[in-house]
């Protein structure tokens, strides 16, 4: 860990406590806690060079300390000025706090002192995707967001997201690179579990209430910021494919409803989220420019900041214009859609022209300078974007105070209130979706812990020994090439004809729960005849589910989309167009809520 000491609060003529940023010993303005944030931001900006407002306008990637082939990214601050970091896999609570006032020590150290701001995507829940979302840290464990749609509870959702943003904070977290206002209307879709579902109504309900937890009723030094994405709506994508390959390099509107994609945004907006990220992939058909989102004139300041008023941060989704190499273990493509014939300077300066303020990903600076001295963009340009992200950086106090309490973050991370919060969601999330508990004493179990399920009987080996069985099932995926995309479970939707009949068979010899996780809407056809009881979960521990199985908590979860009868039913569908697919095996808002806005 560095050496380096935290700067000294010093004491103004008058008395004011302030943090010497520039070490002359003098309260500049932009140093003076008393004075308005637009003031401070254009005190700030008239003193940085070219150089420094270029780094601004980066958000590289950082892990805490050197982890093997993957460099903790100290020297971006130190070297190239960074201060806009997407942490990637995050420790324990103290190691996260101390390795949060390491970096800060790392900026404060530089000629402006400007402080670094750590951004994460998901982290308290069950999904561990290395580009989308991450486990472990110790944090407060609830459902999947597509869960926290199952519960379609905002007061509940609110309590819950506030308790995400009091944990992130703890550690120096203060962006959070969520929620996603993307509508789950292609079931195919990898990332349907980050959505809040299929709904525009529902889902506009769900990212109000989760923004107003995670930010307060306006950004200040006790909110997490959120980065809403990916706008204007990433979940019609043709057949499925996901953007971060080439195959889902377009979104699709067959059914002209790109209005109703724009839904979520325009309540994300109401209640005042912080910045905004562009999708990948390019809105063919939809009117708007033929280039993805990140490049896009017509997305970025025709309609987010011309139609919608938006003058938050705009940050591009992650390594559009490069791509990501890690020698000796992968090389990512960019994911520059519809620009790949344009060279790296020209993606860049359409980028900085469509309206972006941060390039997501990059860390040097000679994109955006290299620009510049070209004549292609303007300094006055530059200026634009550096003033929107320091005054983020103001907002949310860290010019002030960066750093946190490491004692306090390892008490608050994953204490028993929390914890008792994230479980009661999880139970709030599971949706009953046929037949009735269960009742026995010897279980045979697949999917399930073994010693969990022991505390609700005697667990035997073989079906043939058993009184009833629990099984709990992943949604069916085809199996991808590539390091990365292995992680994003695409394709068929159907589980393999083999294992629906073995599935099938188990429960017509003995009464079987089939609880099926809901990261996609499954194809349950083939096997809820024969279920003794059906369960749809999005997250959620052994216990809470066995709990459930065995009538001791009722279940209170409606589902956030349609399950399909058949795959040929999705292929069948307009992708853009909500509850499209022709005689779904369960409705949303099964069991109890009346079916959303037809398609």
């Amino acid at each position: 860990m560095s050496t380096v000491s935290r700067p000294p609060l010093l004491r103004h003529t008058d008395g004011t406590p302030f943090r010497d940023l520039n070490h002359n010993g003098t309260m500049e303005p932009y140093e003076d806690p008393r004075l308005p944030v637009e003031a401070r931001v254009e005190d700030l900006l008239a003193r940085m060079t070219p150089a420094e407002k270029a780094a601004q306008m980066l958000h590289g990637r950082m892990l805490p300390g050197n982890q093997g082939p993957f460099p903790s990214g100290e020297h971006l601050i130190t070297e190239r000025g960074l201060t806009a970091f997407g942490m990637m896999a995050v420790p324990d609570a103290r190691a996260m706090a101390e390795w949060n006032n390491h970096v800060q020590d790392l900026a404060a150290a530089a000629r402006l002192g400007i402080p670094v701001t750590l951004a994460s995507d998901p982290r308290h829940g069950f999904t561990a995707n290395p580009a989308t979302a991450f486990t472990g840290g110790g944090f407060s464990t609830g459902p999947e967001p597509i869960g926290l749609a199952a519960t379609d509870d905002p007061e509940l959702v609110e309590r819950y997201a506030a308790l995400i943003g009091r944990e992130l904070r703890a550690v120096g977290i203060r962006v959070a690179i969520h929620p996603m206002a993307d509508l789950a209307t292609e079931p195919r879709w990898a990332r349907i579990s980050g959505t809040f579902g299929e709904d525009p109504d529902r889902a506009s309900r769900i990212i109000a209430a989760y923004i107003r937890g995670l930010q307060g009723e306006r950004i200040g030094p006790d909110s997490v910021a959120c980065m809403t994405k990916h706008f204007p709506g990433g979940g019609p994508q043709f057949k499925g494919e996901d953007s971060h390959f080439a195959a889902g390099r377009r979104l699709v509107y067959p059914g002209g409803a790109l209005d109703r994609h724009l839904r979520p945004f325009e309540a994300a907006f109401e209640a005042g989220t912080a910045q905004i990220m562009p999708a990948y992939a390019i809105p063919s058909g939809s009117g708007l420019a033929e280039v993805g989102a990140n490049f896009n004139h017509d997305v970025i300041t025709g309609l987010l900041r011309g139609k919608y008023g938006f003058d938050g941060v705009v940050c591009t989704d992650f390594n559009a214009i490069t791509g990501m190499d890690v020698p000796g273990i992968v090389s990512l493509p960019p994911r520059h859609w519809g620009v790949e014939e344009l060279s790296v300077p020209e993606q860049v300066a359409l980028t900085l022209h469509a309206g972006a303020d941060q390039l997501g990903g990059e860390t040097d600076p000679e994109l955006i300078l290299g620009v510049v001295r070209s004549g292609a963009v303007t300094e006055a340009r530059l200026d634009e974007s550096v003033r929107r992200i320091l005054r983020d950086k103001f907002r949310l106090g860290l010019f002030d105070d960066p750093y946190v309490d490491v004692e306090a973050a390892v008490e608050l991370v994953g204490a028993p209130g929390g914890r008792a919060l994230g479980r009661e969601v999880q139970a709030r999330s599971l949706v009953h979706l046929a037949g009735r508990p269960l009742t026995g004493t010897r279980l045979y179990v697949e999917g399930v812990d073994p010693a969990v399920a022991a505390r609700y009987g005697t667990v035997v080996d073989r079906p043939e020994d058993a009184e009833l069985a629990v099984l709990r099932l992943a949604t069916p995926y085809e199996k991808r090439e590539g390091l990365l995309e292995q992680a994003f479970h695409s394709g068929s939707l159907e589980f393999e004809p083999a294992e629906a009949d073995r599935l099938a068979e188990l429960a017509r010899a003995l009464p079987t729960a089939l609880v099926a996780q809901l990261e996609r809407p499954a194809v349950l056809t083939p096997l809820a005849p024969h279920a003794a009881l059906l369960v749809g979960e999005f997250g959620a521990a052994d216990d809470i589910v066995l709990d459930a199985v065995f009538g001791r908590t009722p279940m209170t979860g409606t589902l956030p989309f349609d399950l399909p009868r058949s795959d040929a039913a999705v292929d069948a569908a307009r992708e853009d167009v909500p509850f499209d697919t022709a005689d779904p095996l369960f409705r949303f808002g099964h069991p109890t809520a009346p079916r959303g806005e037809a398609g």
